[in-house]
């Protein structure tokens, strides 16, 4: 009996390294992916999506081709990571404020702050912007969902600042356009080495927009 206890003892460390393994494993994967989604952003924001290659990419990790394609199959796969990587957090994040509690106003900050830090911190500037158009149908498709489930969100939370009076009466979808519009082209001009950090950028950004939502009369 001794000897059968120390047997299924054993069997059990042996499944519990194992799965510990498995796990570490694809912790270590999916970090390795998101290094890559990284490199990626930076290479299409200098370069360009198509001016870009596998090979820059890979090589600024110091990585081989082919051991790139472990990870993602073909560069326009990589593009697709990165639109579903930044939408992930921006769902998240929406998500959570929809269960919350706070005003319209504060909601709809946090919401511009989180899209700014998201496609200047993220991605480096490329998190929504990259070419749609490389991207094949069934990729797109998915993307253009998500995208208009984050910008309803944003719609409703105008909306509700509009019913409680927080923000000036209006029309909710030309006032989101406008919000994603001035947010958008934020990685146009913004350099990571310039005066302004991602977070002074996205702190005025969102008083500015803000505030003309609550004095506006006619948009």
């Amino acid at each position: 009996m001794a000897s059968q206890s120390a047997a299924a003892s054993k069997m059990r460390e042996r499944g519990r390294r194992k799965r510990a393994t498995a796990v570490e494993g694809v912790d270590a994967t999916a970090a390795m992916r998101i290094d890559i989604l990284k490199s990626a952003a930076k290479a299409f924001r200098r370069l360009g999506y198509h001016g870009a290659t596998v090979e820059q990419i890979a090589a600024a990790l110091h990585m081989k081709k082919g051991n790139l394609y472990y990870y993602f199959k073909n560069k326009e796969e990589i593009l697709f990571a990165c639109h579903q990587y930044s939408l992930d957090q921006l769902m998240e994040i929406l998500e959570g404020i929809q269960h919350g509690s706070a005003n319209p106003d504060e909601k709809l900050r946090q919401l511009i702050v989180a899209f700014v830090h998201t496609i200047l911190d993220e991605l480096h500037g490329t998190a929504l912007l990259l070419d749609l158009e490389a991207l094949t149908p069934a990729h797109l498709k998915a993307v253009i969902v998500r995208r208009d489930r984050f910008e309803r969100g944003v719609r409703e939370v105008l909306e509700e600042g509009m019913a409680d009076g927080t923000f000036a009466a209006g029309d909710a979808k030309l006032r989101a356009f406008a919000v994603f519009g001035a947010v958008n082209w934020i990685p146009r001009w913004f350099k990571p080495q310039g005066a302004s950090t991602s977070q002074q950028i996205a702190d005025l950004f969102a008083d500015y927009l803000i505030s003309g939502l609550k004095g506006a009369r006619r948009l």
